[in-house]
């Protein structure tokens, strides 16, 4: 069943009547559906305008557009350990969290397993020096999957204030910081009673900040205000874990912020809150953060069902197209009409985007946790293993162009901007685990 708001569609400009019992409102919903306007042949859906001098570096999880569009028309296609390497340099504790790149700085969280210490480091991003670091949360980091970390979600950036999510002490925490790394202010979001673990990213609209924590004891749905941290709205969650960064778009003359999850695909009003319409076409555990040609949104998940689904914007919730596959955890990429998938078993793939049908396939090699980056024409993707995979985005057939290893652990989504690559790699030092942030380009 699709559930439709009706204030949320009225804003929209209907002025009908609705006259009929249930089943009438939504067939009379569903035919009040907007017509696609012209301007949605774009391909940036970005609602919140980045800021320019945001928008050529790597201010946030998946990039300026939020869609993991790199700024940069082109990027290096060679390297190793120690070739075109501009600087590299330890990271103390653990995280899966991408490096954050804004100005002349690089953002991290990170966590002491030993202590269950969460920080924030800032490195030069010309000489990969630390700046200076803070600790946000002296003890309590909180996962539970080997594959988690207690510093999961990547920072976002406003140019003026960093803001960073943090499981701790039996609860998810916002907190933001300056540039100089000194604590503003924190909002505790909810409790998080824990599954696997917690990775989604803050999400900045406009003067607010979007945070969700999905869990079996019921999660949040919340927006903060960037300034002081007080809340402006809050919605209650299912009792389900799933794991999506949320994201805004604008779609048919509409900002939606669109979240996956928790059985259900919805569309809310970012400034209110609001529910706009929802549509039971995701599964229960999510990771992906979707992206959009439009036309449509795309949800993928693990659990208990795999899936990669496409559904309508234009407030009806159809369901366009399924299928099976298991697009787990890495985010998917769309560009010029075609959907690029990178499966957690190592398989890519490429989709009409508004058909569903299977252009090609090719195996690669190694599992993925790390989300595919478009860079130009090129989609760069790296595995478990630090190997990366540098391939066309194309229709036509899978064209690779390189491959390249750094370390010998990668889950975090590496930022590119600048002409550079910004890698969170992990290597086996005497017999340790040491993770490194490496700046792969010219020095």
């Amino acid at each position: 069943m699709v559930v439709f708001s009706w204030a949320g569609w009225k804003a929209w400009g209907f002025s009908v009547i609705v006259a009929a019992g249930l089943t009438g409102w939504v067939e009379l919903a569903a035919a009040a559906a907007l017509q696609q306007p012209e301007e949605a042949t774009r391909t940036d859906f970005n609602a919140w305008k980045t800021p320019e001098p945001l928008r050529q570096d790597w201010p946030w999880w998946r990039g300026p557009n939020f869609d993991g569009s790199s700024p940069s028309a082109e990027a290096p296609l060679k390297w190793s350990a120690d070739e075109n390497i501009a600087w590299s340099v330890d990271i103390p504790g653990r995280g899966n969290a991408s490096p954050t790149v804004v100005g002349e700085a690089i953002y991290l969280p990170s966590c002491d397993e030993s202590t269950g210490a969460q920080s924030v480091y800032c490195f030069d991003r010309a000489t990969g020096k630390q700046r200076w670091t803070t600790e946000v949360h002296a003890s309590g980091a909180m996962r539970k999957n080997e594959r988690s970390t207690g510093a999961s979600a990547t920072i976002s950036c406003d140019g003026e204030r960093l803001y960073v999510n943090f499981p701790t002490g039996g609860a998810v925490y916002t907190t933001a910081l300056s540039l100089e790394g000194k604590i503003l202010w924190q909002r505790r979001i909810d409790d998080y009673k824990m599954h696997q673990g917690y990775g989604s990213s803050p999400t900045l609209y406009r003067d607010l900040v979007l945070v969700v924590a999905d869990h079996k004891g019921g999660g949040k749905l919340v927006a903060l205000r960037r300034a002081d941290g007080e809340v402006v709205w809050e919605r209650e969650r299912p009792e389900m874990a799933s794991y999506p960064t949320p994201v805004v778009y604008r779609l048919y003359d509409r900002d939606q912020l669109i979240l996956i999850g928790c059985e259900k695909v919805c569309s809310f009003d970012p400034l209110s809150g609001e529910t706009l319409w929802e549509a039971p076409h995701s599964t229960t555990e999510c990771v992906t953060t979707t992206v959009t040609d439009g036309k449509h949104v795309y949800s993928s998940g693990g659990f208990p069902k795999n899936h990669i689904a496409a559904i309508k914007t234009d407030g009806t919730g159809e369901l366009a197209w399924e299928n099976g596959d298991r697009a787990y955890v890495p985010s998917m990429l769309l560009r010029d009409g075609y959907l690029y998938v990178v499966l957690d078993a190592g398989i890519a793939k490429c989709f009409k985007s508004d058909t569903g049908e299977e252009m090609w396939k090719q195996r690669l090699k190694g599992e993925f946790s790390s989300s595919p980056v478009l860079v130009g024409k090129l989609i760069y993707v790296t595995n478990e293993e630090g190997e990366t995979f540098i391939h066309e985005a194309t229709p036509e057939g899978y064209r690779e162009l390189g491959r390249n290893k750094l370390g010998s652990e990668c889950f975090a989504t590496p930022a590119i901007c600048g002409g550079r690559i910004y890698f969170r790699v992990a290597f086996e030092v005497e017999g340790r685990r040491q993770e490194k942030l490496i700046c792969v380009g010219p020095g």
